[in-house]
């Protein structure tokens, strides 16, 4: 049987938020709809959904040279996204629980 590999790595609203600070090349992705996204946010989010059929153009154009954070609603739908944004060769960290457990501030 073969073990599934994560090459991302999951983070509580506390380490996500820290980590965050810490990295200066960081960039946060909401990769809920564009109608979740303008319900709230996080500050700063940028905005590439999952669920689009444009997604994996959009992820392929991201800098490699950066480390993304992202977040959904509760978690299931960033975890998809970091795990294709991992294999596209991305540093990736997945807000467990999504928006949803954010301790910090959203617009």
């Amino acid at each position: 049987m073969r073990k599934t590999v994560i090459k991302y790595e999951n983070l509580d609203s506390r380490v996500f938020e820290q980590k965050l600070n810490e990295h200066p090349n960081a960039v946060l992705v909401d990769v809920r709809t564009p109608a979740e996204f303008q319900r709230e946010r996080i500050p700063n989010a940028i905005n590439i959904d999952v669920l689009a059929s444009g997604f994996l153009k959009q992820i392929a154009t991201l800098d490699k040279t950066k480390t993304y954070f992202v977040y959904c609603r509760s978690g299931g739908r960033s975890g998809q996204a970091c795990s294709v944004m991992a294999n596209e060769g991305l540093i990736v960290y997945n807000l467990s629980g999504g928006i949803s457990n954010w301790g910090g501030d959203t617009i």
